[in-house]
């Protein structure tokens, strides 16, 4: 454990606060595999690429082809990753692919809209899959992926790479070990001064592929930290709010020519009320005239936790954490170094934790029965921006 050091004004204190939150080292048994894993790709967008370089690293793994909805997309992806696409085989959609392969697992990595339907039917054919955030676009959706889960048995992973950053893994330890007291309200979320991801295509801004935007894409990583680390409470109700100026706008926008299909959120805000009588306050943006919309603070009553914003939500704290708290009838101020990652990459151990979790049986790496109340808010900020009022979430038996 890094050196912590405590303040009470210029007071330094040799009490050792952290002992309740230090890691615990656990000793990592060897997975051996007796034959390579079967694996495939459907949709190979820009995030692909990331999946299949790190399929790459695994020697158990055997990418075995892909299916694309555009002609000659798939073949000339993996060619410009060096495969011998003679060796690979393409399929024009991701039901012909299941249909005819005999596969352990696939990245769904296709667009919003069709996260739901893709999983659903792999699962369906009984195949594991490593689905890319954000889960889905509505809660129905999510409700239909988490039921085709359990009737299956397999498998099923959501791509929230965050959850392995050393530094997220201390907000949950820190809350978890009590140091806070109970939770009552939290602030959070993140986002860019100018960040609308049109340089990847239009799929991100098109209501029919995205669904959602700033909160799909950037939204569900910032709702993640704190979600988790608090042990997902059931959303009870959602006032949202969203926006699309920047993106609608000729003179904001990166890309002027897509001003006219641009028909998602570039900003979004929320006051969501949880199981336990916790305060969610929500912010999220790809586009504002602000460098951040505020660092995350999570407050407690027995100590509050501040994590520092980025530039760029990227699924880390913006520098280092503080826990504030008394000790001994005093205000302490405990600072919490950044974390590294031991040179391991967070979207690699991604990966790797869900080819792990097919080896063993599980459990999941990134449970959908968690992340559907990650979506099951975001479905409630949509909602409640369109009709302008407070909506109930109700999250179905599954």
């Amino acid at each position: 454990m890094a050196n912590i050091s405590l303040k009470v004004g210029q007071v330094s204190m040799a009490t050792n606060i952290l002992d309740k939150f230090m890691e615990k080292v656990e000793e990592k048994t060897e997975i051996k595999a007796d034959r390579k894993l079967k694996v495939a790709i459907i949709g190979t967008g820009w995030i692909a690429e990331a999946h299949v370089k790190s399929y790459l690293k695994c020697p158990d793994v055997e990418i075995v082809g892909a299916a694309e909805l555009i002609p000659g997309k798939a073949e000339a992806f993996f060619a410009g990753l060096g495969f011998d696409t003679a060796k690979l085989r393409f399929y024009p959609s991701h039901k012909e692919l299941l249909d005819t392969e005999d596969l352990d697992a696939v990245s769904v990595c296709t667009y919003n809209a069709t996260h739901a339907e893709c999983t659903v039917y792999a699962l369906e054919k009984g195949v594991n899959v490593l689905l890319e955030k954000p889960m889905c676009v509505t809660l129905d959706e999510a409700v239909a992926i988490c039921r085709a889960e359990k009737k299956s048995g397999k498998i099923l992973s959501i791509g929230f790479q965050p959850r392995f950053d050393a530094n997220m893994k201390m907000i949950k330890k820190i809350v978890q070990s009590g140091e806070l007291g109970d939770v009552y309200y939290i602030q959070t979320g993140g986002g860019r001064r100018r960040g609308i991801p049109t340089p990847f295509g239009t799929s991100f801004i098109e209501k029919e592929t995205a669904g959602l935007g700033a909160l799909g894409d950037i939204g569900c990583y910032s709702l993640d930290v704190v979600m988790n680390a608090i042990g997902h409470p059931k959303p009870l109700t959602v006032t949202g709010y969203k926006s699309d100026f920047f993106g609608k706008s000729t003179k904001y926008s990166n890309k002027p020519e897509y001003v006219d299909i641009f028909g998602v959120d570039d900003f979004a805000a929320a006051f969501v009320r949880l199981e336990g009588g916790i305060i969610l306050d929500f912010r999220i943006a790809w586009a504002m005239h602000m460098d951040t919309p505020g660092d995350s603070l999570i407050f407690g009553k027995e100590g509050g936790l501040r994590i520092p914003s980025t530039d760029c939500w990227n699924g880390s704290a913006g520098g280092p954490m503080t826990v504030y708290h008394d000790v001994a009838g005093e205000q302490v101020e405990t600072v919490i170094p950044m974390l590294g990652n031991d040179g391991n990459d967070l979207f690699d151990m991604k990966i790797r934790s869900f080819l792990d979790a097919i080896l063993t049986g599980g459990p999941s790496p990134v449970p959908a029965s968690q992340i559907i109340y990650n979506q099951a808010i975001l479905d409630g900020i949509s909602r409640s921006a369109e009709l302008g009022r407070e909506v109930e979430i109700v999250i179905p038996e599954i």
